[in-house]
């Protein structure tokens, strides 16, 4: 499980609030008078599982300590419309002016749990199970995999830095190498680091045969239709883990995961997750 430390959470927020606060809420600073106190509370406004709290939070105490904030739930819980998730005590302005980057935080992470439990939910009962790409928003990799794992997903790499995963274009630039490219890709990747798994990505099946004879440890089943994807599990028969990917859509994701690959990877789960309905409402103390 990815461990969100005090400081990068910290880190994010207050860049956060210099791009929105800038030189001062003029509008509540304007309208508010600088002793007046509020009590707010967040609140579900539709069924969601529940992705960074602890952000939210961070966003309010960054701008007063004498804020005084309560978590009303847990991040990876799941929560209908209406469960209360957060409420906020103190100075009125610093609530007022934090609300914005503290929801952004929050109902973006949690709309990424959101969707990955839907996909989690959809192959459920199957042997698949549901990992992440690399296509997330620049700077938030760390928050939007680990709001993958709140929401009951499994992590890919976290960068390119992790493990060897030789794809088209890798294979392109070996394309003349007299062993075959795919297994000069995978011996050379063994000799820059023999304590890393090498995944290769496969467009075929004969592709897939390639990548066994090489050795690989992880394929990557890529764009394969259905059929197909269940000719390569076969082929392979554990000798490597497989992982579908290409274009794996909610309606789509049950029909490849009963082809018994071992992984899916979704890119949807972060390029495309929608931020969640959630509001900050002032209520009476």
């Amino acid at each position: 499980m990815i461990e969100l430390a005090e400081r990068e959470i910290a880190q994010a927020v207050s860049a956060a609030l210099v791009e929105d606060v800038g030189s001062g809420d003029i509008t509540t600073r304007a309208i508010i008078p600088p002793t007046a106190t509020a009590h707010g509370r967040m609140v579900a406004r539709e069924s969601l599982v529940v992705a960074g709290l602890a952000f939210a939070s961070a966003a309010f105490r960054a701008l007063s300590r004498l804020l005084k904030v309560r978590e009303l739930a847990c991040d990876g819980d799941r929560v209908a419309a209406g469960a209360p998730l957060l409420e906020v005590r103190g100075p009125a302005r610093p609530l007022l002016s934090a609300e914005r980057v503290a929801l952004n935080f929050l109902q973006r992470l949690s709309g990424v749990a959101t969707t990955t439990a839907a996909y989690v939910q959809a192959v459920a009962g199957t042997h698949a199970r549901i990992l992440d790409t690399r296509k997330t928003t620049p700077g938030w990799r760390r928050f939007e995999k680990y709001a993958v794992q709140c929401g009951g997903g499994c992590n890919h790499r976290m960068g390119l830095f992790d493990r060897f995963l030789v794809k088209d274009n890798h294979l392109f630039a070996l394309r003349k190498a007299p062993e075959g490219a795919i297994a000069a890709a995978v011996r050379l990747c063994r000799q820059h680091d023999p304590t890393l798994k090498v995944e290769v990505e496969a467009d075929t099946l004969e592709q897939v045969g390639e990548a066994l004879a090489a050795g690989a440890d992880f394929i990557l089943l890529d764009n394969m239709p259905v059929a197909t994807l269940r000719k390569a599990v076969k082929l392979v028969n554990g000798r490597a883990v497989t992982e579908a990917s290409g274009g794996v859509r909610l309606d789509t994701v049950r029909g490849i995961a009963e082809t018994g690959v071992d992984f899916i990877s979704v890119g949807a789960l972060t390029h495309s997750a929608r931020a969640v309905d959630i509001a900050l409402d002032l209520v009476e103390r």
